[in-house]
This record gives structure tokens, C-alpha cells and sequence, in this order.
């Protein structure tokens, strides 16, 4: 399976989401890819979009191998494994974080403007991004979630190694992945278009967003 983009990977991720229709269910983007997939799934169930910000923690150097990842919320969660085998000492991974979350600061004001963050307290939550990889960043969403207490942690994806579902899986009450092709390749392999999504592309879904549907 190839998507045309992310606009017809979320068509066909809420599909596979039709029960969540109407149910009350607060949708959650990981931007800025997740922003557009999730668009299309928010409008199909007629729930309400709102982003969740997580940063991915690089290792200097190699800025695409994850040594862990922060969210919304203060959760930090690291990758032991990585940090030992690269021996990544405490001031780097601590300038890092520092780095990240300034960023993750910026585009929590960037894309919500005035509006606070949705409550989620005692209500279903869907986590939505492009696709997962290693999965580092959205289990820390996981993470940063549980702290507020919503009745139920769904994460849909369009795309993912079977294993990482599997391991998100453990964590959440329902995990809806699309497609898991193998071998995997990375998640842009699975789309014609995955050019990079702007910021003010994100902010524009948003607000289009929030006038088909309140805030709830």
C-alpha cells in the first residue's frame, strides 16, 4: 500500500476508525506530520482536532537516531540502550532536552495561539501521527496522556513495523495501524507526497478545524 499523502492516508485511517464516530473522542496530532492525517480522520468521526506536541531527543551527530523524546505535559522518556552504547553523558542528553523543549514550547504557542489545551479528563483521546518508526516519540505522548486521565488512549497510524504496534500496543486500549509492511523501510517509503508540513499549514487545519466543531 502506497498513500498518495497524508490527506488520503487519513481517509483511509478512519476507515479503520468508524466506530469512534460521534463517540465524544478528542483527536490528538503529533505535528507537524500528523497534523493533515489526522485532519481528514477529526472531519470523518466529527470529533475535534488539537495538536499534542512531542520532541524527539538526537543524538548529536546522528540528529535521526533517537535517544529519547519529551511531550506536552513534562514527560521525558529515554532510550537506555541508546544512551549506553553511545555513551551519552548527562550534560549532552540534558542540553538536548533543554534544546527540544524550548521548540516544543515555541510550537505549543505557535499552533494553539490563545487556546489551552483541550481537556481530556474522564473522555476518549486518539493520538495521530504520519506513521511510526521506533515509536520513542508517541509513547511518550502515551505517557504525557495517562497523567490527565482520559477514559481510553486509542493511537492510530497510517503505517508502522509490526513490532513497534505491537510494543505501543501494550500501552494503550486500542492500537489501529493501517498497513504494516515488511520489510519496512521507513515511513516515507509509503508515501508518493511526504513533503514536509509548514507550520502554517498546521495552523490553518487548526482553525479550520475548530469552526466545524467547538471545542469540547
Amino acid at each position: 500500500m502506497i498513500f498518495s499523502d497524508r490527506a488520503d492516508a487519513g481517509l483511509q485511517l478512519a476507515g479503520k476508525l468508524a466506530s469512534y464516530k460521534d463517540s465524544g473522542a478528542q483527536v490528538l496530532a503529533l505535528p507537524r506530520g500528523g497534523v493533515p492525517v489526522a485532519f481528514e480522520v477529526a472531519r470523518a468521526l466529527r470529533a475535534p482536532l488539537e495538536v499534542f506536541v512531542v520532541r524527539k531527543l538526537g543524538v548529536p551527530g546522528h540528529v535521526e537516531l533517537a535517544m529519547g523524546a519529551i511531550a506536552s505535559g513534562g514527560v521525558r522518556v529515554l532510550n537506555e540502550d541508546t544512551l549506553a552504547e553511545l555513551r551519552i553523558d548527562e550534560a549532552t542528553l540534558e542540553a538536548v532536552t533543554q534544546a527540544e523543549l524550548a521548540e516544543l514550547q515555541r510550537r505549543e504557542n505557535a499552533y494553539r495561539g490563545g487556546f489551552p489545551a483541550p481537556e481530556v479528563s474522564g473522555r476518549p483521546v486518539i493520538l495521530i501521527d504520519d506513521g511510526l518508526a521506533t515509536g520513542a516519540s508517541m509513547y511518550a505522548a502515551v505517557l504525557a496522556l495517562r497523567a490527565r486521565s482520559p477514559s481510553k488512549i486509542v493511537v492510530a497510524v497510517p503505517v508502522a513495523p509490526a513490532d513497534t504496534c505491537a510494543s505501543i500496543a501494550r500501552y494503550v486500549d486500542d492500537m489501529v495501524c493501517a498497513t504494516t509492511p515488511e520489510p519496512f523501510r521507513g515511513v516515507g517509503f509509503w508515501y508518493s507526497d511526504f513533503r514536509q508540513v509548514s507550520d502554517d499549514e498546521v495552523r490553518s487545519m487548526l482553525q479550520s478545524a475548530r469552526q466545524w466543531l467547538p471545542r469540547q
